[in-house]
């Protein structure tokens, strides 16, 4: 199954979710103005106390292609993208990026997510594949990083190889396609979860190498709960997953 043949990827939005990113969204705005200049920025700003959300609007102001999103509080990563999902639906957009405020996301390697998108309903940004590499990270992050993506790919038993990477660009009507509604994981586990998703939906799916560059500015977000919540999460979802499949054999 595969939705892309609903349109041109015509009107982009990539949502960058702040809490604390003073220092890092000019930086990270620019970067995107000028690797892509035809797409639109909608900073999802989780009330910054750094004052990041005066230095959004301050930056929509000068540029109409920016627009902004003040949310009440900080309540994590997948909650700012699910309003920044429905906020792009909403507003007609044909494609949403999703990407970190901090650099680790390289815009300049935005067009390749892009031209992949063209023929796929989502696209992931892997640091696991043939051509994906990091950079600025301890041996512990990295192992971290690759077992939990290698014990998701065994859990669920999905052929993907960096469930857990936030770099990566969606179909607006695939999102449509996921119940969105229903999601309630966040952080880590969010992206796992969307991406357990449009497998389960019978998406199309396509994993591109890309760089990630550790944050030089701020501190990163990670925390062991987040990383707690990953794990457990995927062992619910494929030991339901293996009973279903054991239901589904015997009933034949």
């Amino acid at each position: 199954m595969s939705l892309n043949d609903q349109g041109s990827l015509e009107r982009i939005v990539v949502i960058i979710p702040t809490y604390n990113e003073a220092e890092n969204l000019p930086l990270i705005v620019q970067r995107v103005r000028a690797a892509v200049p035809t797409v639109d920025i909608l900073v999802a700003d989780d009330n910054s106390p750094d004052g990041t959300g005066d230095i959004a609007d301050a930056l929509a102001t000068a540029d109409s292609a920016i627009k902004v999103m003040h949310r009440e509080g900080k309540e994590g990563l997948g909650a700012a993208y699910l309003a920044g999902f429905a906020w792009a639906i909403d507003n007609g957009y044909d494609a949403v990026v999703e990407m970190d405020a901090d650099g680790s996301h390289q815009p300049e390697q935005l067009p390749r997510l892009l031209k992949a998108l063209e023929d796929a309903d989502l696209v992931l940004g892997s640091r696991w594949v043939p051509g994906g590499a990091v950079q600025n990270w301890p041996k512990s992050r990295e192992f971290l990083s690759r077992g939990g993506s290698t014990y998701t790919r065994l859990a669920l038993g999905i052929d993907v190889h960096d469930a857990t990477g936030g770099y990566r660009a969606f179909r607006t009507s695939a999102l449509k396609a996921l119940n969105l509604e229903q999601v309630e994981s966040a952080g880590y586990c969010f992206q796992i979860d969307l991406a357990w998703r449009a497998l389960q939906a019978g998406l199309n799916i396509r994993e591109v190498p890309i760089t990630f560059v550790e944050r030089e500015i701020g501190e990163s977000k990670m925390s062991q709960s987040i990383v707690v919540e990953a794990l457990w999460r995927v062992t619910v979802w494929g030991a339901e997953h293996r009973f279903n499949q054991l239901k589904s054999a015997l009933k034949k």
